[in-house]
């Protein structure tokens, strides 16, 4: 059974995909402190959040059983990430669920701005019919410039065409095949800025985005510009934007986020007269709150489950990658991760990677991550998984690279590994079968079909007679099954690599007894 807290309102649909699922156990409790969730959410293996709750570092570190945050939409920021990745625990969001809610509240926020909608609305209000100074400014030929091209960012761009409005872009992670596609001309931020009409924020925030558009930006923009956010509120300095709506350099600011939430009474533009605010209206439609409910449910019973994990925020699957293609390659990582750690003479300082698969691409990382925790299995077994392998592989100075010739190509569905130490490196590759069923197929220099499954023996020797019959007599003798043996030898048939599956986990005295062999150069026990 999996225990499930959900500390922020969820809408009934995500709440009863977990209450019909048989194998889970569901509670809701709203509005808990950091001090009161620190106390029990010890109890659960999920935690379903939306922007409410402050998943902080002792939250994440009293969470003994956590496997999974899932953020019911977009913004993780009140989500200590890093702490999640360094424990192994998926975060997870939403980020398709409220697309079209969030990118029709930015057009309604730009229209509004465009036609003088709200302070018209309030001029009549109070009695008033002025026409005239609430002349507005038509959308057709006019420029929107898209600050972060994401899934919001090209919605919104689409409705802007539909308007017959230019849509300028700026977004480093976006490939110009991306704005072709879209019929969006990808520019620099200062050159968007200069000629943009309207301008519109759908970045995410991080370091480098906090304060994007401050007081040296809003210079470069456009006099009489529109500025709107509907993303998230620290990405501009409030500010720098009253002081340019002062100065008559902006001509209006939509903003529907703050960076604290609800904002400040004194905060520069909330009343200011020429800010049209909404208190975080972009995903507040019934529609979305229905899809981002069910949708993250659904993706924390999967993950949990170990059927496929969607939209992790630390865990790195594209888009569409199924997890069922995919796990048998992380598993058979995995093992070639712990052979090479179990074979190696010295601490492992450098890992390359080779992928032969049809989704190689997309594949890479997931499979690096697996690689990556069978390496560091025996060092730390309790703490290392597929999430937190990658950051605690880089804490230790272990550094992976994608390679490309590391070993000869023989099969599809091949990963190939090699690990350097100081004065030396092995190589191992390993392949996925039709049926989905792993093999070792080299080892160096030496050629074997070996299933890494069990109690191996992995034992370099001498080729010579007698071997394989010393060595099965001294198992026998301590009553230990030898359940299957491959053999490889290198191409001068001087040396052999036995890969020896065996029933029984053999004690560290066995061992040693097998090294005494004068044929035996060098013999290790792996569970794999």
């Amino acid at each position: 059974m999996f225990n499930v807290l959900i500390s922020d309102k969820l809408g009934d649909d995500g709440v009863a995909v977990f209450a019909d699922a048989e194998d889970v156990t569901v509670d809701v409790r709203l509005g808990l402190s950091e001090a009161e969730l620190v106390e029990v959410i010890a109890d659960y293996d999920a935690l379903v959040i939306r922007s409410g709750t402050q998943v902080t570092a002792p939250v994440i570190r009293a969470g003994q059983r956590l496997k999974v945050i899932g953020r019911a939409g977009v913004g993780t920021d009140n989500i200590d990430v890093g702490e999640a990745t360094r424990h192994g625990v998926i975060v997870m969001n939403t980020p398709g669920a409220n697309t079209t809610a969030t990118a029709e509240h930015t057009f309604a926020l730009l229209m509004a701005a465009a036609r003088n909608i709200v302070a018209a609305h309030n001029s009549m209000s109070a009695g008033e019919w002025d026409r005239s100074t609430f002349t507005g400014s038509e959308l057709k030929g006019k420029i929107l410039g898209v600050v972060g091209f994401g899934r919001i960012g090209r919605a919104v761009a689409a409705r802007a065409q539909a308007f017959e409005m230019t849509v300028l872009a700026y977004d480093p992670f976006v490939s110009e095949r991306v704005g072709r596609e879209s019929r969006v001309e990808l520019v620099d931020l200062e050159d968007l800025l200069a000629v943009a009409d309207f301008v519109t924020l759908h970045t995410a925030l991080s370091e480098d985005t906090e304060k994007l558009i401050n007081a040296e930006r809003l210079e470069l923009m456009k006099p009489g510009a529109v500025l709107i956010n509907a993303a998230r509120g620290a990405l501009v300095d409030p500010h720098a934007v009253a002081a340019a709506l002062d100065a008559d350099h902006l001509r209006v600011a939509a903003v529907d986020v703050y960076t604290t939430e609800p904002p400040p009474p004194d905060h520069p533009l909330v009343g200011h007269p020429k800010v049209i605010h909404t208190p975080h209206l972009g995903a507040s439609t019934a529609e979305a709150q229905r899809s981002v409910a069910i949708e993250i449910a659904e993706q924390v019973l999967a993950a949990l489950r170990a059927e496929r994990i969607v939209n992790s925020i630390n865990l790195a699957f594209a888009p569409g990658l199924d997890f069922a293609t995919v796990n048998p390659y992380i598993s058979l990582a995995a093992k070639i991760g712990r052979l090479q750690t179990a074979m190696a003479d010295k601490q492992i300082e450098q890992v390359e990677l080779e992928l032969y698969a049809d989704d190689a691409e997309d594949m890479m990382r997931p499979v690096a991550a697996g690689l990556l925790k069978g390496i560091l299995d025996s060092a730390m077994p309790d703490s290392v998984n597929f999430v937190n392998a990658p950051l605690l592989a880089r804490d230790r100075g272990l550094k992976i690279s994608r390679s490309l010739g590391l070993g000869q190509a023989d099969y599809r569905n091949q990963i190939t590994c090699r690990v350097s130490w100081d004065g030396g490196g092995r190589t191992v590759s390993g392949v996925v079968f039709s049926d989905n069923h792993p093999r070792i197929v080299q080892v160096s220099d030496y050629r074997l079909e070996a299933d890494p499954s069990g109690t191996v023996l992995l034992m370099l020797n001498d080729d010579v007679p007698g071997v394989i019959g010393a060595v099965g007599g001294m198992l026998g003798d301590h009553g230990i099954n030898i359940a299957e043996w491959r053999l490889g030898r290198n191409t001068d048939r001087t040396q052999a690599l036995s890969f020896i599956n065996l029933d029984t986990h053999p004690d560290h005295d066995v061992i040693d007894l097998l090294r005494t062999l004068d044929s035996v150069n060098k013999a290790v026990v792996v569970e794999l």
